[in-house]
């Protein structure tokens, strides 16, 4: 008889425990950060929490257009009280209505994908020395999103520094030599004369004779780590005039004025844009006196009035296409446009395999693109500050404060979770 008391005391046992377990699931929760347009207060911050969760040691599910782009995070009270302190909206959500959202996305009829973010990417800014966060969008949002990044320049990249890095953006940035071409209008500007002495003084410690000469190095080791599998994101002159110096690999493109010698006659011919990114066909701008590159720009071409001023998000299968769905997450498709040295790129001057993932359909513009180089990704972004229209030097520093829900902004913020995604061979 003891031994039928003892086994029917184990059965209580084990079904005392099945109790608690199921108990303990069915009130188990989970954190929604919503990212629609009615429900987050501050996108840019909403960021922020989910980067700072990851750095927490704890994986996040990216909800693929569902709601905006939302996030599900575990439920902790240290979330929510970081959410509470940061100003970011948030919902407490039961496990089955986390498991009811999840099925309703994993449907085939929805548009929708959960993707899992692993870890925290490491962040490099390639950036000149002494510049300060809000001379670029990138590390203006990054400070008010709270995403830590560290600064690195020539010195670094060309001693291999990209290596400890998981994502990179290039500042505003000329990667050819000629220094923004502000000559016509700066080169008495003491800001001018200072740069330009600066370069030269730091390509002649690093072992060149000219500024061009130490970029295009810098330029290839870029290349190098995209190569290998790193994520590089850049706006502005940056996008351009990466590809343009890696056009020019052993051409002097460069006028007496920036590099104290005459360029290569008919330089135009010895372009090869085999070497390039993401665009083809362009025709460099010769004049030191035209502030513009090449014809890769659209800024001078085109003629929009700043109230009508839009570019369109493109849609993606986020269960087919991932990568460009994750890039892409916004709460709405039509995105303000913005000026910059390099505002968008001419549509046609675009290589095939690149993907455009926003546009200005009616100017045959490319604000927003995509691509990948071997192992890695680049994505080119046009325009200076997405708040800023007309971004001028001397200009007053956007307040991101002011502009919380800035869809420009999270386009940029969605390239710094995207290296978080769990690896998987993805069509894209």
């Amino acid at each position: 008889m003891g031994t039928i008391f003892e086994y029917i005391s184990l059965v209580k046992k084990i079904l005392l425990i099945l109790f608690l377990c199921l108990t303990a699931n069915a009130f188990a929760s989970y954190i929604l950060i919503p990212m629609d347009a009615e429900g987050q207060k501050d996108h840019l911050k909403a960021y922020g929490i989910t980067y700072w969760t990851l750095e927490k040691q704890q994986k996040v599910k990216w909800l693929l257009n569902y709601r905006g782009g939302s996030f599900l995070l575990p439920d902790f009270e240290e979330i929510q009280r970081e959410c509470q302190i940061r100003g970011v909206s948030f919902e407490v959500i039961s496990d089955s209505k986390a498991e009811s959202i999840l099925q309703d996305i994993s449907s085939p009829s929805q548009n929708m994908e959960a993707v899992i973010l692993e870890k925290a990417p490491k962040i490099a800014v390639y950036t000149p020395y002494g510049k300060q966060p809000w001379d670029d969008a990138v590390t203006m949002v990054l400070t008010y999103a709270e995403i830590p990044y560290e600064t690195i320049y020539d010195e670094e990249v060309l001693n291999d520094g990209l290596l400890l890095y998981d994502w990179l953006h290039l500042h505003h940035e000329d990667f050819t030599g000629q220094y923004g071409k502000f000559y016509r209008s700066y080169r008495s500007a003491a800001w001018y004369i200072k740069e330009k002495h600066d370069a030269e003084k730091l390509a002649a410690k690093l072992g060149y004779d000219k500024v061009s000469q130490s970029k295009l190095d810098v330029v290839l080791k870029i290349r190098e780590y995209v190569l290998g599998g790193g994520f590089m994101f850049a706006m502005c002159s940056a996008t351009d005039s990466f590809d343009i110096a890696l056009s020019a690999e052993g051409v002097d493109i460069c006028e007496p004025m920036f590099d104290g010698d005459g360029s290569e006659p008919n330089y135009q011919s010895k372009i090869n844009y085999n070497k390039t990114f993401a665009f083809t066909d362009f025709i460099l701008e010769r004049s030191p006196n035209v502030y513009e590159f090449s014809s890769i720009d659209m800024t001078q071409k085109r003629r929009i009035p700043k109230t009508t001023d839009y570019f369109s998000l493109m849609e993606f299968s986020a269960k087919w296409d991932p990568v460009p769905t994750m890039l892409t997450q916004n709460h709405t498709a039509l995105v303000k446009g913005f000026m910059g040295q390099t505002t968008s790129f001419t549509r046609d001057q675009i290589k095939s395999n690149v993907l455009i993932m926003g546009e200005n359909k009616t100017n045959g513009e490319a604000k927003y693109i995509h691509g990948i180089q071997g192992k890695g990704f680049f994505t080119f972004y046009g325009g200076h500050d997405p708040e800023d229209y007309t971004h001028r030097v001397g200009d007053p520093k956007t307040e991101l404060a002011l502009h919380p829900t800035s869809p420009g902004y999270r386009l940029i913020l969605n390239n710094v979770l995207f290296p978080a995604a769990r690896k998987k061979k993805q069509k894209t």
